[in-house]
């Protein structure tokens, strides 16, 4: 080899080093129910994050001028908290930056601390206030907690319902008591009677006793703490019984699975409480919904809206930081303004989310849409 071919290849191995060195593969955790009773849940929920790094890697995204790839680490956490705690270790051992997710309140109460102990940002949707209320400084709620959703849907109850009496029954998940605990106490402010409270579990399908002891009460509806596979049962078998009253719930029975578990007894009397505000207004949400229509083929749930805009924020929060060490971009996302899908993000001192909008929807076709107000 002569001279200047030698030249050529020190020069081309030069340039391919320094375009190795210049980029950075940055993984972002994800967890959620992938297999389960929850599992189409959990599927939204990391499609809306697929779909938000696949822009960004599109997009060439960089941070203090080096290319950045981000690359997402699912893992099933079954809705559980021990597999919670388990999956949080293994991402932690993968050298994840930062984690979407938990979905499930009872898996981010005990996954939080192993995240946020070893340094790693967590941004769950977990509604339960005591994931924040724990005072980490790298835990985040991207949406209103329990006490907001259970207490918009009681005075939604009491004033445009006109519900007088009304039982009460939850899962026994931190998320189900969160929530019915919530729309209790506000309800009887509200001047509605508690008839009783009952308890099931996150995996039961039966529930002909607890709702025939109901009818005996003679209630005109029923506030259900727990997840939308339960809510469906329920509903159909409220139907089944002749218990011709309200069904209503939190957010995580607010999505169209409801509605194909709960085939038509669905479209009579059931409301649920979300989060944000009605998507397809905006140019911004338009695209979003047409995006996520084409990719996956069907409309998102509730939460793929937020695990999108939830990495984006991880990913605007780095570019500020100068930073993809959470050490530094962590502080820089809880000052961070952000607009997206849902809406405005701005973290009040506890990482919850300020003046977090909430909508009211009942079911028609087998989908929410939103409820009217007289």
């Amino acid at each position: 080899m002569n001279f200047t071919n030698k030249a050529i290849c020190l020069a081309c191995s030069l340039v391919i080093s320094g375009v190795s060195t210049a980029q950075e593969i940055v993984k972002i955790g994800l967890t959620s129910p992938l297999t389960g009773s929850q599992a189409q849940a959990g599927k939204d929920n990391e499609s809306g994050a697929k779909m938000a790094i696949e822009q960004l890697n599109k997009s060439k995204f960089t941070v203090a001028g080096k290319a950045v790839t981000f690359q997402l680490e699912s893992e099933d956490d079954q809705g559980d908290p021990k597999a919670g705690v388990a999956v949080a270790q293994k991402l932690v051992d993968s050298k994840v930056k930062a984690v979407l997710g938990p979905y499930n309140s009872g898996v981010a109460i005990p996954a939080s601390k192993v995240y946020n102990d070893s340094g790693i940002v967590m941004a769950t949707v977990g509604t339960n206030p005591r994931i924040t209320e724990q005072g980490y400084q790298n835990v985040f709620r991207l949406d209103p907690n329990d006490n907001q959703l259970g207490g918009d849907m009681a005075v939604y109850a009491a004033k445009q319902l006109k519900l007088k009496r009304v039982a009460v029954i939850d899962d026994r998940t931190a998320y189900g008591q969160g929530v019915a605990d919530a729309f209790l106490k506000a309800a009887k402010a509200n001047k509605i009677e508690i008839a009783g409270r009952e308890f099931t579990n996150d995996k039961a399908s039966e529930f002909s006793a607890i709702l025939t002891s109901i009818k005996g009460k003679k209630v005109d509806g029923i506030f259900y703490g727990g997840y939308f596979t339960q809510a469906a049962a329920m509903k159909r078998q409220m139907k089944e019984l002749g218990l011709e009253v309200y069904l209503l719930g939190g957010d995580a029975i607010c999505n169209a699975e409801t509605g194909k578990l709960g085939g038509e007894a669905v479209n009579d009397k059931v409301y649920c409480v979300q989060g944000g505000t009605v998507l397809g207004n905006k140019a911004t949400e338009k695209t979003f919904l047409s995006d996520f229509q084409n990719i996956y083929g069907k409309a998102p749930l509730t939460y793929a809206p937020y695990f999108y805009d939830g990495m984006l924020m991880l990913a605007e929060a780095m570019k500020k930081a100068n930073s993809t060490d959470p050490a530094k971009f962590g502080p820089v996302l809880a000052t961070l303004k952000y607009s997206g899908v849902v809406g405005n993000y701005e973290f009040d001192v506890g990482h919850n989310l300020k003046n977090a909008p909430v909508t009211i929807y009942r079911f028609k076709g087998g989908e929410p849409v939103p409820a009217p107000l007289n």
